[in-house]
């Protein structure tokens, strides 16, 4: 496993702590939960190629359906 060390605003490192606190965490479980969470998730590239592709193609499907 990598160690990856960032540097963050006082703030948001508290609001970090706080939220894992409340979630009953410790704040690197919380961020590795949000780390894999927006890994497993699609990106925005394909979203955008999906909405592309329905909106090109909208009169093809509405003739399918």
């Amino acid at each position: 496993m990598k160690t990856i060390m960032i540097a963050l605003p006082e703030e948001h490192a508290l609001r970090l702590d706080e939220m894992a606190r409340e979630a009953g965490l410790t704040t690197e479980e919380l961020l590795r939960a949000g780390v894999e969470r927006l890994l497993s998730s699609p990106g925005t590239d394909f979203a955008e190629a999906a909405a592309h592709v329905l909106k090109k193609n909208a009169s093809l499907y509405q003739r399918l359906a």
